[in-house]
């Protein structure tokens, strides 16, 4: 792959170069002729042009003038879209009714603002597999009363199915980052929620772990929902917010909804 443009920092630019690694993502994207594939930050084109060649249908959103010129060079039928994806309106993306699969080698510096992007999001999304900083993979993917069960991973687990699906050393990157990445398949869920609910389970998440040392009674006391007395909830408010499970904080905002209609 010929570099003509120096990666450039303020975007988080580390562009993959490793043949096998490419092959692995791809497999595992295992795109389809007829799927609506959406790339974040092609970058030099290693991923789009396998994915170019398996679907007919792939959009790529980037953000660098230059690339995106070089790109349009390259891919002349690439349906190109030279923004910020944070700022992208995902609903004139979909076509026939189909799904969006997101796809990309995310930029450390924006991986939550994307995934909570998706999330919002999550009605027009199908999948996504990114490569993401390997710190935040494990957070993504963490259990409830490890030390990185967070905000992330509870809800990740409401929303989606998410799985880790390999690591990948720095060595396959150009420029090298300092650390290790990891590739991770989300599998959104088909939501029964209202976009209220969902809002409110968010919102009780972020004030359960608002203060991660104390417990459940104090984080909510400190928090939004100061004014309700949690202690018919049904939930152990002696326990850390890293000790509940997801469906505890349903329980939660289930109660907080009863609560405000009573």
């Amino acid at each position: 792959m010929k570099i003509h443009n120096k990666p450039k920092k303020r975007f988080g630019q580390n562009f993959l170069q490793d043949e096998n690694i490419l092959n692995k993502i791809v497999k595992e994207i295992n795109p389809q002729t007829g799927d609506s594939i959406i790339e974040i930050g092609p970058g030099y084109g290693a991923l789009t042009q396998k994915l170019n060649s398996a679907t007919e249908n792939l959009t790529a959103i980037e953000i660098d003038n230059l690339l995106t010129n070089e790109l349009k060079v390259r891919f002349p039928k690439l349906q190109l879209i030279n923004e910020n994806f944070l700022e992208t309106d995902l609903s004139t993306l979909t076509s026939a009714g189909k799904k969006l699969r997101i796809v990309g080698n995310i930029p450390y510096n924006i991986t939550s603002p994307i995934l909570f992007k998706l999330i919002e999001n999550n009605k027009l999304v199908r999948d996504a597999v990114f490569m993401v900083q390997l710190e935040v993979a494990k957070r993504m993917t963490a259990q409830r009363g490890t030390k990185d069960y967070g905000i992330l991973a509870v809800v990740l687990n409401y929303f989606a199915e998410t799985k880790l699906c390999f690591r990948i050393s720095p060595n396959v990157f150009y420029p090298k980052p300092k650390v290790y990445s990891a590739l991770i398949h989300i599998q959104f869920k088909k939501m029964e929620e209202s976009g209220e609910e969902q809002k409110l389970f968010m919102a009780i998440v972020k004030a359960a772990f608002g203060n991660r040392r104390k417990t459940l009674k104090n984080s909510l006391s400190n928090s939004i929902f100061h004014e309700i007395d949690f202690s018919n909830s049904g939930v152990d408010l002696s326990l850390r917010a890293e000790n509940l499970s997801v469906d505890d904080f349903i329980k939660l905002a289930n109660y907080i909804e009863k609560y405000k209609n009573t």
